[in-house]
């Protein structure tokens, strides 16, 4: 019976698929990530561009006392990860909560910022916006501005200048992880 040494074949993994162990990891991975996120506050986890699910089972598991429910609910929560998010951006958004609150206020003052110059520029800010974010979707950051405006001017508050501030935020965050 001859030896298979993995190194000697570097495509292993896109012939057989990952090995279980391999598997294993990521999902142990994702429940760390998940782990991390049951320690921010409402705040933080807020910003986070996350599915209505993984937010339902994070406030959940916030509840959990047992050590054994805590853990199988962790187990949910990073096949969730796995499924509906991007473990990635989760991941360095999670880290820049992490890295010092500096980093995370600076980035959180910044999105307030370009905020409020879109409520009261229009336009003129989008447009800079774009130039220092280019991976932003023009209409889709207009209308959001647009309607952001429009709670103000009416004295409403329907959560469109939240909505707005979170977009920001996220793209503020990939164009500076990236």
């Amino acid at each position: 019976m001859t030896d298979y040494n993995h190194d000697e074949h570097p495509d292993h993994d896109e012939e057989f698929g990952k090995s279980k162990s391999q598997l294993k990891r990521e999902m142990h991975a994702l429940q760390e990530l998940g782990k991390r996120m049951l320690d921010l506050d409402n705040d933080q986890l807020a910003t986070l561009s996350i599915s209505d699910t993984l937010h339902a089972a994070i406030v959940e598991s916030r509840r959990i006392r047992q050590h054994e429910a805590r853990r199988r609910h962790l187990q949910y929560i990073g096949k969730v990860i796995r499924q509906e998010a991007d473990p990635e951006g989760l991941q360095r958004a999670v880290d820049a909560f992490d890295a010092g609150s500096e980093e995370h206020t600076r980035r959180h003052h910044l999105a307030e910022r370009w905020r409020d110059r879109m409520l009261a520029e229009g336009d003129s800010a989008v447009t800079e916006f774009m130039e220092y974010c280019p991976a932003a979707e023009v209409q889709h950051l207009r209308n959001l501005a647009r309607n952001a405006r429009k709670d103000v001017e009416k004295g409403k508050n329907t959560g469109q200048s939240r909505k707005l501030f979170r977009y920001l935020r996220e793209r503020i965050d990939d164009a500076e992880a990236g």
